[in-house]
């Protein structure tokens, strides 16, 4: 378990390397009859027709889940609830996302409004199931032929029926990117040309050669956590190492799952605070959560040094003092 995680994370280390790649399969794009007009239910409980009703003229974004995985899914979730929010309320009106189940045997309507509820989506972002079958046929349109549930894909599709470009994608890299390719789906919005806005919490594409944990942290923690910031979908990690000892938070890194399950009380108070979305068990490595830790302090330190330096331009030249 722990090594099949660590090989997909290299693998999505490599893939936000890697250009969104396009998907006309030599230059046949996925036109009329390719999407089957399947029945599918919503996790409002609606049954709706897959073609007509919720891909035929739409841009649309579309990822893979399931709502007992307890690895990369709930992070893949994460990145696209940030997504979710810097296209603010085009979602729901010109773009609509998808997330669709490949446990429908498991995952019924109420377990997924459940899930949807917990990352906070908003109208336009629907989790989809219905009967295996369909799901396997829907689900295989989109190249996603699972073998088994660990082995599903954590790309997301893009794509404008109506104009009939399809591409690959995934949320592990720059998001302010993500968030640009799926506007640039609609010719309009290609017209009009615009600046897209800079935002930190985003941090930009990782240089392979950042500090150590940085990769990490932007892929596996930034979706749910800030430095600094406020509380995303779990609590902001700004003085976390003055919160909790050094070895408690490696432990806790690598294996919450297990710290809850024993009861530790400082696992048990977050989960109370934070009901919804477990932080899941990454399979990482003591190396991993040490490394995690050295760029939170190094954030940190960041964070401290700004705000000291601001006060300092503030202050008469009398009180600089050096510690």
């Amino acid at each position: 378990m722990q090594r099949t995680l660590l090989v997909s994370f290299a693998l999505l280390a490599s893939l936000t390397v890697s250009a969104p790649g396009r998907l006309d399969a030599q230059g046949r794009p996925w036109g009329e009859g390719y999407f089957p007009n399947l029945p599918v239910v919503t996790h409002e409980g609606k049954t709706v027709r897959f073609y007509d009703d919720l891909i035929k003229g739409k841009i649309v974004v579309v990822s893979f889940i399931f709502t007992r995985c307890t690895d990369i899914c709930p992070i893949t979730t994460a990145r696209l609830a940030q997504v979710e929010e810097k296209l603010g309320d085009s979602v729901g009106r010109d773009i609509f996302i998808y997330s669709i189940s490949v446990d429908p045997e498991n995952d019924t309507p109420e377990q997924l409004k459940k899930y949807a509820e917990a990352f906070h989506t908003g109208p336009g972002w629907f989790f989809l199931t219905g009967r295996l079958a369909d799901i396997r046929e829907i689900n295989g349109k989109f190249g996603e032929r699972m073998r088994s549930l660990t082995e599903h894909r954590n790309e997301i599709v893009l794509g404008n029926e109506a104009t009939g470009d399809w591409q690959r994608d995934n949320v592990f890299g720059d998001l302010d990117r993500v968030v640009t390719s799926i506007r640039a789906m609609d010719p309009k919005w290609r017209e009009q040309v615009r600046t897209p806005q800079k935002d930190n919490a985003s941090m930009g594409l990782v240089p392979l050669a950042g500090p150590p944990g940085q990769a990490l942290f932007v892929k596996l923690c930034a979706g749910c956590h800030t430095v600094g910031k406020g509380d995303r979908v779990g609590p902001d990690l700004n003085g976390v190492t003055g919160r909790h000892a050094r070895a408690w938070l490696s432990n806790y890194i690598r294996d919450p799952e297990r710290m809850r399950a024993r009861k530790d009380p400082a696992a048990l108070a977050l989960v109370a605070k934070y009901p919804s979305v477990r932080m899941p068990s990454m399979g990482l490595s003591e190396s991993d959560a040490a490394d995690l830790l050295s760029y939170v302090e190094l954030l940190m330190y960041r964070l401290s040094s700004t705000q000291g330096a601001s006060e300092d331009k503030s202050a008469p030249p009398e009180h600089h003092h050096h510690h």
